[in-house]
């Protein structure tokens, strides 16, 4: 007995498989594909030599035979009767019939094998004489859905071995993914991680032109591997990748696409990956293996970095807290702008390093301290060369070659050839007080780790900076007369001692305004402090910087003169003398007592120098006031 005998036929596993409403958009093709392969079969059939056949989509639109001579149908508007024919037909959705000027016109819903669903109508038009049944134009309608059917399947099995060939496409991807990851975790230090990212990426893709742009390390000797410039506009997508954290691609390129792809670590991103390919061999579903190679490899290079890192980091620590410490020591700003100069020098083994002070009065940065003496005390306006950068955008800048692309006027880079630079600015109270600038000779010398630490050792500058001017303040508040904006008498003591020590003579002059009480008693005491404040504008106005104005107290005044002896104090105290009853309002008069002492004399106490002054100045209000005498 034949062992096939009573096996159950086996069944093609898609010949139930049936189109959805949404594929409609799809189905002129298969109506065009399918109705040529049924007329092919169809043409020798008798009724296809004198009648029209036609196909109508649920939309109206037709494919249609035509007969071998229009004139064997008997009607004027066969075309039209069709069309109407169709339509009436796509409304009922049923079997319609009719004769009109001796043609017979039949039309019949083809629906869909799975749900009987209508999706298109067969439409005849033929003579009555040769009129064919409603089971005949049905059998030309099965005969036609089969060969759409058919022409359906080779679609949904095309789609099926496309979506099998991407399958075994991704398959062999991630084997091969697979296997470089494997590859990278190996390696044990950052630039055999480096090299060999790019030599997988250049077997799987040997038509391309690959790029990495690293933003700290640079192989050297390795054509392939470019230090990450932020300002090149040549690499923009590069800049834009590395800042962003995203893949970017540059379509624009003629012949083929650019992509650049962020190499990211957990921590940071360390690079970018630059990647040329050919318009022809680009598929877009290539980018995630792009970015998952890029991915896997930033973690394996910040795997290779961290014991690198810690070290570094703790290294950086040290510094940071040596450094604050020892500006923290200091309450001068000079001292604090040269300390800081000295030590970034040495933390970055930069060739030169230059801080700039912002003058708010005149808008401009004036240079506090260098090691390149020929820029000490010069001013640039703030929009100048790369501090005018940091103060405009308040960011820390880096620059890998400057002589590269000298987009930016620089004395400094041009007078020491300097390429590699890096500059932070420096806040006191919010806003940028000063700016660093630390460079080097050689191109792509600063990584982005001396960046970082630049952004950090400029804050803790900063805040020495703020705490030195507070003090300063402070200082000046506490030796400054708060009416007159003289100094305290205090202060005029001490600074008499100390330049007793250092200077060969000096003199004091004592200043008393002639009448004051009365003055108060007839204006008032704020008129009275109202000339006060003018007679020591007029005597601070009459002096050198280095000699000294104090409220001595009341309505009295001194001025110490270092170096000055008593024939010219006398000069300068008729000087105020004058002024004063010249330009006060209420206008008034001064009193002065003039007091000396040289090194030759025997020592003269402070006391006993004002008390010369005092009894000099009592001569002269004895005398009529509005005099000077000397003591």
């Amino acid at each position: 007995m034949d062992g096939t005998f009573g096996m159950k036929k086996p069944t093609i596993w898609f010949a139930n498989e049936d189109f959805h409403d949404a594929d409609e958009p799809y189905l002129p093709e298969l109506f065009k594909e399918s109705f040529h392969a049924w007329f092919e079969d169809a043409q020798d059939l008798d009724v296809c030599q004198y009648g029209v056949f036609r196909l109508y989509s649920r939309s109206a639109s037709f494919y249609s035979t035509e007969p071998r001579n229009q004139q064997q149908l008997n009607s004027a508007n066969w075309d039209e009767v069709m069309n109407r024919l169709a339509n009436q037909c796509i409304q009922s959705e049923s079997y319609t019939v009719l004769l009109e000027q001796n043609v017979q016109y039949s039309a019949v819903p083809i629906r869909r094998r799975k749900d009987n669903k209508m999706f298109a109508v067969f439409v005849s038009a033929v003579n009555k004489e040769h009129a064919i049944s409603k089971a005949e134009l049905e059998g030309y309608m099965k005969h036609y859905r089969v060969h759409f059917y058919r022409a359906f399947e080779s679609v949904f099995v095309k789609e099926i071995m496309l979506q099998k060939s991407m399958i075994d496409k991704e398959a062999t991807h991630r084997e091969r993914l697979f296997l470089i990851s494997k590859r990278l975790y190996d390696q044990i230090d950052a630039e055999s991680v480096v090299r060999e990212m790019l030599h997988s990426l250049e077997e799987l893709y040997q038509d391309s032109k690959i790029h990495l742009y690293l933003s700290q390390d640079h192989l050297e000797g390795d054509s392939r591997v470019r230090p990450l410039e932020f300002r090149n506009s040549t690499n923009n997508i590069v800049t834009e990748a590395f800042l962003e954290g995203k893949h970017c691609i540059d379509r624009d390129q003629p012949g083929y696409i650019r992509l650049a792809i962020p190499m990211n670590g957990k921590q940071a991103a360390y690079g970018v990956l630059c990647i040329e390919i050919n318009r022809v061999h680009w598929d877009e579903s290539d980018l995630p293996a792009f970015m998952l190679i890029a991915d896997t490899a930033g973690s394996a290079f910040e795997n290779a970095k961290l014991y690198e890192q810690s070290n570094m980091l703790i290294n950086e620590l040290r510094i940071i807290n040596e450094m604050t410490k020892r500006l923290n020591q200091s309450l001068r700003s000079r001292e604090i702008f040269q300390y800081a100069t000295a030590e970034l020098l040495k933390v970055f083994n930069a060739d030169y390093c230059c801080v700039l002070q912002l003058d708010r009065k005149k808008n401009e940065f004036k240079v506090r301290a260098s090691n390149l003496e020929s820029l000490l005390g010069k001013a640039y306006a703030n929009d100048y060369g790369f501090t005018g950068i940091v103060y405009r955008t308040r960011e820390a800048l880096i620059t890998s070659d400057y002589w590269n692309k000298q987009n930016v006027s620089s004395e400094l880079m041009e007078d020491t050839n300097s390429r590699s630079l890096i500059g932070a600015p420096i806040f006191v109270d919010g806003e940028v007080a000063g700016v660093i600038l630390v460079t080097h000779r050689q191109a792509n010398y600063f990584s982005y780790d001396n960046f970082k630490l630049l952004q950090v050792v400029s804050t803790h500058i900063g805040l020495a900076i703020t705490n030195a001017s507070l003090h300063a303040e402070m200082h000046k508040m506490i030796i400054t007369d708060n009416l007159t904006n003289l100094h305290a008498r205090h202060y005029l003591d001490e600074q008499i001692q100390r330049k007793q020590r250092v200077d060969m003579q000096g003199s004091l002059i004592l200043v008393d305004i002639d009448f004051f009480k009365t003055i108060n008693d007839t204006y008032g005491h704020q008129v009275g402090d109202r000339i006060l404040i003018q007679v020591s504008a007029i005597i601070k106005s009459s002096i050198r910087n280095g000699d000294i104005a104090a409220r001595w107290g009341g309505e009295e005044l001194a001025i110490y003169l270092p170096n000055v002896p008593a024939t010219r104090a006398v000069q300068i105290a008729e000087r105020i003398r004058m002024r004063v009853e010249h330009e006060t309002d209420p206008k008034v008069t001064v009193s002065c007592g003039i007091s000396e002492w040289e090194m030759s004399h025997d020592k003269i106490s402070v006391e006993s120098l004002f008390y010369r002054a005092d009894m000099a100045l009592y001569e002269s209000k004895k005398n009529g006031r509005n005099r000077i005498n000397i003591g």
